[in-house]
């Protein structure tokens, strides 16, 4: 069977024996939501929540973001992969209002390329 984002994620829940409910109640992240990805009705999730899973399944966060079609060359995506891991550790460290500030700034950077 060919390995996916959802079966890797689903497999990894029951061998933790965790419920969707429970994974909602350590990461915040919807169990709906959490049954789509794992059914494949959703198969590229944002960046954060597969962060939140890797890091609450103790998976290989580079290997998710893979399975969900992130990144294009093996070269490029490994380089991206490995930049993303560090900022979302960064983030991670930040309090609330400190990721805020991070994310406006992004947004204005963003504003900003767009613009040019």
């Amino acid at each position: 069977m060919e390995e996916t984002l959802g079966l890797t994620l689903k497999k990894a829940r029951t061998e933790r024996g965790l419920s969707l409910r429970g994974v909602e109640r350590a990461t915040g992240i919807n169990n709906a939501h959490l049954s789509q990805i794992e059914s494949g009705t959703i198969a590229k999730p944002e960046m954060a929540m597969l962060w939140e899973l890797a890091a609450l399944y103790e998976l290989d966060y580079g290997q998710l973001l893979t399975l969900a079609g992130y990144g294009s060359s093996p070269e490029s995506s490994g380089r991206q992969r490995q930049r993303l891991t560090m900022a979302m550790r960064a983030m991670g460290e930040l309090s609330p209002s400190e990721q805020g500030e991070v994310l406006e700034f992004m947004a204005a950077l963003r504003r900003k390329k767009a613009g040019e």
